[in-house]
């Protein structure tokens, strides 16, 4: 099973902030590259945070309202200062939240929803930016044609992983759902071979036609 790398999927040429970058240089950039945010790196190109249009706007935000409607927001003190700040240092989300070329798509997935980041710098063994994997990135591996998925499972998962015959469990993938109908020796086997399938890239959701011959779990129910 091949599952595909954050270095096969992220963004090679990554749009960078310098640390002394200037609070309308940082708009500019975004604007100029249609992106939202952009890792701000030191002089050695290593990721020190991530400066996002959600940062920048911590600025207009702590302004007081011209019509006099809305009340000013009391802000932390981290808050007050990014919006006081004038250099991509200063306004920046740190340290980095960064991801590893190897990763694969969970771990990457995982890292992102632990740290509530829409974004991962990637770097190398010493730090230095190489590219930068994005959420729409990730979810590029749904776009996979179901009968790739469907060879990827029988070959892979159930044949060669496995060592089941080919006509053991038949396989149907359908929009990125699998459906399996088959029979396997022993019971402890059919949840293993839905976890197998659930970790293939592209796979939205497995559901499981399969009964045994044997139960060597040593619960009461039968096979059926």
């Amino acid at each position: 099973m091949q599952h595909r790398t954050v270095a096969e999927l992220m963004t090679r040429q990554v749009v960078r902030a310098r640390r002394d970058l200037p609070f309308k240089e940082i708009v500019k950039l975004l604007a100029e590259n249609d992106v939202t945010a952009v890792p701000v790196v030191d002089e050695q190109d290593r990721p020190m945070g991530v400066v996002s249009e959600a940062d920048l706007l911590r600025k207009s935000a702590d302004q007081e309202d011209p019509s006099g409607r809305m009340p000013i927001p009391r802000p932390e003190a981290w808050e007050r200062a990014k919006a006081e700040g004038v250099r991509a240092e200063e306004l920046m989300s740190a340290p980095a939240v960064c991801a590893r070329p190897e990763w694969n798509v969970v771990e990457a997935a995982r890292l992102m929803e632990v740290h509530g980041v829409k974004r991962l710098p990637v770097v190398d063994e010493t730090d230095t930016l190489l590219g930068i994997v994005s959420r729409s990135d990730l979810l590029r591996v749904f776009l996979r044609r179901d009968d790739a998925i469907r060879d990827e499972i029988t070959r892979d998962v159930l044949q060669q992983t496995l060592g089941l015959a080919p006509s053991a469990v038949a396989v149907d993938v359908r929009e990125g759902q699998v459906a399996l109908d088959g029979s396997v020796e022993f019971r402890s086997l059919v949840p293993i071979i839905e976890r197998l399938c659930r970790s293939v890239d592209g796979v939205v959701s497995v559901s499981a036609h399969i009964t045994y011959r044997s139960d060597d779990t040593g619960r009461t129910a039968t096979g059926g």
